[in-house]
C-alpha cells in the first residue's frame, strides 16, 4: 500500500538529494507581509565569488546582455546568498548585483539580493573561506575588513537586505526556514536577524537559524516535508526556494512534491561551475540550465 509520499532517486546518506515526493496537500495561505508576485520571476543561488560564472549565469537566464547590464525588463531577480568567499573576486560580484539592483529598478523590474551564512560570516568577523586573491581585489586584508564593517562600500550595502523575502506564493531564503522560525513571519526573520548583526541575541544565526539550516534536504523525508508543510502555512506560501547545500548533480533539486526547490547548483568555478537558474511564472515553476 502506498503512503502519502512517494520517494524516488534520493540518497539520503548524502548530502544532496533529487528525489521527488508527492506534496502535503498544500495549504490555503493566510494574509502575510510580501510582494504580489510579478509576471516573471528567475531565482540564483550561491556564486561565491566568480563575477564570470555570474555573468554567464545572469544571461543564461536572460537578465544581462553581452556587455554585463540588465536586459531583463521588468523581470525580479532573486539570489538567495553567499555571493562570498571561496571564489576571488567577491568585490566583483557585489558591485555588479549594486549596479543591477539599480538598473532594473530603472527598467521596471527588482533585483532582491538575500544575505547568506557567508555574508553574515564576512560582516561578523569570521574570514574562514576568504580567497588569498580576494584580498588583492580589494587593495589587501584591511580593506577589506573595512569594506565589510558597517560604514564600508559593501557591509553597508548589504545590511539594507533581507535574509528572506515572500514573492507571490513562493519564500526564498538561502538556508531553510523550519517550522520554529516561520512563526516570525518573513518581516520577524529579517528583524532578528538585523537585530543580532548589531550585537543583539545570536540565536537567528546559529545552525538550525534561516542562514544555515539544511534539515529539509538532509533529514527523513517524511518528517522534514511534513514540516515544510507547516512552515509555509505560517509563512502564508506553498513552496520554499533555497541555496546552501550544494547539489552534486550540478542541476536544481525538487523535493516534496514541488514544494522545496534547492538551487545551489555549484555555480561558481570552486565548485565545478554548473550554471543553472529557477524560473517563476505564475504557478509555473522551470529550471533553467544550458543546453545540452
Amino acid at each position: 500500500q502506498k503512503t502519502a509520499y512517494e520517494i524516488r532517486n534520493c540518497d539520503w546518506s548524502s548530502d544532496v538529494c533529487s528525489s521527488d515526493l508527492a506534496p502535503v496537500a498544500p495549504p490555503e495561505p493566510p494574509p502575510s507581509d510580501g510582494f504580489a508576485a510579478p509576471e516573471r520571476i528567475v531565482a540564483v543561488g550561491d556564486l561565491h565569488g566568480d563575477l564570470e560564472a555570474s555573468k554567464a549565469v545572469f544571461q543564461l537566464a536572460g537578465l544581462i546582455d553581452e556587455t554585463g547590464h540588465w536586459s531583463g525588463g521588468k523581470a525580479w531577480l532573486v539570489q538567495t546568498g553567499d555571493t562570498v568567499d571561496r571564489g576571488p573576486d567577491s568585490k566583483g560580484v557585489l558591485a555588479l548585483l549594486r549596479t543591477l539592483e539599480q538598473e532594473a529598478a530603472a527598467a521596471g523590474g527588482r533585483v532582491l539580493p538575500l544575505l547568506g551564512n557567508h555574508e553574515v560570516m564576512n560582516m561578523t568577523g569570521d574570514w574562514r573561506y576568504v580567497n588569498p586573491e580576494d584580498l588583492q581585489g580589494y587593495g589587501g586584508e584591511a580593506a577589506r575588513k573595512a569594506a565589510f564593517t558597517e560604514s564600508g562600500e559593501d557591509g553597508r550595502w548589504l545590511r539594507t537586505h533581507d535574509t528572506t523575502v515572500r514573492v507571490g506564493s513562493t519564500v526564498f531564503v538561502h538556508g531553510g526556514i523550519d517550522e520554529r522560525w516561520s512563526r516570525l513571519g518573513t518581516r520577524g526573520i529579517n528583524a532578528g536577524v538585523r537585530a543580532a548583526l548589531g550585537g543583539g541575541d545570536p540565536t537567528i544565526l546559529g545552525s538550525d537559524g534561516p542562514l544555515w539550516n539544511r534539515a529539509y534536504l538532509l533529514s527523513d523525508p517524511v518528517t522534514a516535508c511534513a514540516e515544510l508543510g507547516r512552515a509555509l502555512t505560517n509563512l502564508g506560501a506553498t513552496r520554499m526556494v533555497v541555496g546552501h547545500t550544494t547539489q552534486k548533480s550540478g542541476t536544481v533539486g525538487t523535493l516534496c512534491g514541488g514544494q522545496l526547490y534547492a538551487i545551489d547548483t555549484g555555480i561558481s568555478a570552486h565548485y565545478g561551475r554548473h550554471l543553472a537558474a529557477l524560473e517563476i511564472r505564475g504557478e509555473k515553476v522551470t529550471p533553467l540550465e544550458p543546453s545540452p
